[in-house]
């Protein structure tokens, strides 16, 4: 969205204190956990851009509470497999050895929107060390949330999407649907459901030294995240309002996770 657009989308430029009022009408409280997905376009023209969204959640929350938020790098997947565009046939292995290690502190995010691509940058930010499906978080249990993120089944029982779980976590989507809802991906590993399982490489850091590492994991499946979200709210109790010029919901994350895991093991 250009910024004419974003313009014309609200009467008045959206600011911290407004979006910290609209957060709180949509039900969002200080001191809980709060995952969040975001476009920062669907809000409309917002005065300091990511960084006032990251100060909005952040001063809703409170530092009593934990806000957290996905920072995934698909730089990191299997260049071999690449179709958006594909990549020369010769250069995967190339990529392979050529892109620098994973660092939690400094790997930019790649598609992951603007807001969470600014709140990995602040200095008081936890962020896991999974070279490809990170999670950074902030606030009183920040660093328990993503420490010891493992590498094998990255969104499953070892992730910070567990730890969401396990402290009654809300999942808000800021101008997004639920194909970016990564909760469904926990509900995903807890099905009964035998989904194919591939081999992941990447690179990280091990003692001052960039190191190849593989793992397992799970083949996961977007397509059918909007129709299993939809599902959930015919039937559960979920908060509609609009912050800023986005349309915004405000999820229970476990009952969410357990509705999505019935769900598919009746479905896949």
């Amino acid at each position: 969205m250009g910024e004419q657009a974003a313009l014309e989308r609200v009467e008045d430029p959206v600011t911290v204190d407004s979006l910290v009022a609209d957060l709180r009408a949509l039900g969002v409280e200080p001191g809980g956990t709060l995952l969040v997905h975001s476009s920062l376009s669907a809000l409309g023209w917002v005065a300091g851009d990511a960084q006032a969204v990251v100060d909005a959640l952040r001063a809703t929350v409170t530092e009593a509470g934990t806000l957290v938020m996905p920072t995934h790098t698909p730089q990191y997947t299997d260049p071999a497999g690449w179709s958006n565009p594909p990549v020369p046939a010769d250069w995967p292995e190339r990529i392979r050895e050529a892109r620098p290690a994973y660092r939690p502190a400094s790997t930019p995010t790649r598609g992951m929107g603007a807001v969470p691509e600014c709140f990995r940058t602040y200095p008081d930010v936890h962020r896991s060390a999974h070279p490809i499906y990170s999670f950074a978080a902030w606030g009183a249990d920040a660093d328990a949330i993503v420490a010891d993120h493992r590498f094998a089944n990255a969104m499953g029982e070892g992730s910070p999407l567990a730890r969401v779980y396990d402290r009654d976590g809300d999942v808000l989507l800021l101008g997004v649907g639920h194909a970016v809802n990564t909760s469904l991906h926990l509900a995903e590993y807890r099905a009964d459901i035998d989904p194919p399982r591939i081999t992941c490489e990447a690179p990280v850091m091990r003692d001052g030294e960039r190191v190849r590492v593989s793992f397992e994991d799970i083949e996961t499946d977007t397509g059918d995240f909007r129709t299993v979200g939809g599902a959930f709210e015919s039937r559960a109790s979920v908060a509609h309002g609009t912050v800023g010029a986005a349309g915004s919901r405000l999820l229970d994350q476990p009952a969410l996770v357990d509705f999505a895991t019935d769900w598919f093991e009746a479905n896949r």
